[in-house]
C-alpha cells in the first residue's frame, strides 16, 4: 500500500511562501509531463488528488503534498514550457518557482525532474539541469510516459540522460502501469531519513 498523500497548502504568490519543516522534495517538468498522474500513482489513486488535464499548464500553484507517517514534503512545481496562458502569467509561475527554489534552503533535498521517455533532451529541460546544479540542488530524473517507449527506446533514453546527469540514472515510470512507484518511493525515503 503507497504512503497517503494530504494536501497541506497552494501557494500562488511568493509572500505566500512560509516555512515547512519537513523535508522537501519537488516536483518539475514541462507542462504535460504527467506530473499529476504521477502524484496519483504515487498515493495510489488514479484521480481527485491531482487534477489531470489533457491541456497543458493546468498546475498554476505550488502544490504541497504531505506524506503521512514520513518527514516528507512533495511539492508540485508549476510546468514549464508551452501552457495555454498569458505570457504574463508564464512569467508569474517562473517568478514564483524562481523564489521557491532559490529561498527554501536546506529543507530543499532534491528536485525530481520530470522527462517524456519519449523525447530526446529537449533544451527547457537541459537548462532546469543546469540552473539546479548551480544552485547544489540535487536532482532525481524521473522518465515519465514509459510504458509509451519500447525497450529499445527506454534504454537509449536512461544512457542519454545518465551521461548529460554525470552518472546519476534516471528512473523509469509509467503512471499507467504503476512502474519505477516502488523505486521512486524508495528514493525519497532514502533521500530524507
Amino acid at each position: 500500500m503507497p504512503p497517503t498523500l494530504t494536501l497541506e497548502r497552494t501557494v500562488y504568490t511568493p509572500g505566500q511562501l512560509a516555512a515547512i519543516g519537513e523535508p522537501q522534495i519537488a516536483l518539475a517538468g514541462r507542462s504535460n509531463v504527467g506530473k499529476s498522474s504521477l502524484i496519483n500513482c504515487l498515493a495510489g489513486r488514479r484521480k481527485s488528488l491531482a487534477k489531470v488535464s489533457a491541456t497543458p499548464g493546468k498546475t498554476r500553484s505550488l502544490n504541497f503534498y504531505l506524506v503521512e507517517g514520513h518527514n516528507l514534503c512533495l511539492v508540485d512545481l508549476p510546468g514549464y514550457g508551452y501552457a495555454r496562458c498569458s505570457k504574463s502569467e508564464r512569467d508569474k509561475w517562473a517568478s514564483l518557482i524562481e523564489r521557491y527554489l532559490e529561498t527554501t534552503g536546506p529543507s530543499l533535498t532534491a528536485v525530481t525532474m520530470l522527462l517524456d521517455c519519449r523525447l530526446t533532451p529537449q533544451k527547457l529541460d537541459l537548462d532546469l539541469a543546469a540552473w539546479l546544479h548551480r544552485l547544489r540542488i540535487a536532482i532525481v530524473p524521473v522518465l515519465t510516459k514509459a510504458d509509451k517507449c519500447n525497450q529499445t527506446e527506454r534504454a537509449a533514453r536512461v544512457r542519454e540522460w545518465q551521461t548529460l546527469l554525470a552518472g546519476v540514472t534516471p528512473i523509469l515510470f509509467s503512471s499507467k502501469t504503476g512502474l519505477g512507484r516502488d523505486a521512486l518511493w524508495a528514493k525519497f525515503f532514502e533521500m530524507t531519513t
